[in-house]
């Protein structure tokens, strides 16, 4: 039942493991291919449902590997398919702490039993339409364990990605669309009012709503920061709901 539904397996290494993968998806019906060049990515997105990474073990050792990593999280986001990615529980909490964007995808430990794989993959295909048609927020926030909340807390309605500083935002934008950006108002080197001035003097990004999160409430702060006139501003102590309930009224 699952023919013509096309699977690619990326792993840096080839390894038996990975070609018992391959196998056991094909024996359920799906089309596979096993590739280790991430070049050989680009333009897949039109006939794949569904991409799987093999993390290889010396991941945090590696710059290089993490920044493809971080390459092809944003392709399979940017073709609005959906990624299962395969680790070591060992260094799974530190990675998403280097590449907050992993944790928008289904993690597994390895070893991933069988039965299971067939299960992860009809979840992963089954979300793949659903997320395609969300709205798309970006959080821009020097903190990633409270961008990871903000995250979590909205990824059940809208397609979120984090970045950690105002020039990663401009370079993210640049390579992709979004609808609304949650940016943090105090931040180091580049402050959430100068990321906003760039945003606006920028023809390609001046029309996208921008939303300061704050986490002073003064009458003076927030004075403050609507002079720069933002589309809005939320307090960092605020509730799920509340920030869901708020987005709704900007969004839909």
């Amino acid at each position: 039942m699952n023919a013509g539904t096309r699977i690619v397996i990326f792993a840096y290494q080839y390894s038996v493991v990975v070609k018992g993968i391959e196998r056991n998806l094909a024996n359920l019906g799906y089309e596979t291919e096993i590739i280790s060049d991430a070049a050989d990515l680009v333009g897949k997105t039109s006939n794949t449902e569904v991409f799987i990474l093999y993390l290889p073990a010396d991941i945090l050792e590696s710059v290089t590997t993490q920044a493809s990593l971080g390459e092809i999280c944003n392709m399979v986001r940017q073709g609005g398919r959906n990624l299962i990615l395969l680790g070591e529980k060992r260094y799974h909490e530190e990675l998403v702490q280097r590449l907050p964007a992993i944790d928008e995808f289904d993690w597994y430990d390895r070893p991933v039993p069988a039965d299971m794989l067939g299960p992860a993959v009809e979840k992963a295909i089954a979300e793949t339409g659903s997320t395609r048609d969300k709205k798309r927020v970006l959080i821009v926030d020097d903190d990633p364990s409270y961008a990871g909340m903000v995250r979590e807390w909205i990824k059940d309605h809208y397609r979120a990605d984090i970045v950690t500083s105002g020039m990663n935002a401009i370079t993210f934008l640049a390579r992709n669309s979004v609808d609304l950006i949650l940016l943090d108002y105090e931040m180091p080197v580049v402050d959430g009012p100068q990321v906003l001035q760039m945003f606006r003097q920028e023809e390609a990004t001046a029309h996208i709503p921008v939303v300061f999160l704050t986490g002073n409430g003064t009458k003076e702060a927030v004075e403050r920061v609507m002079s720069l006139k933002p589309d809005g501003y939320i307090l960092k102590s605020t509730t799920r709901e509340n920030l869901l309930g708020y987005l709704r009224k900007k969004l839909g």
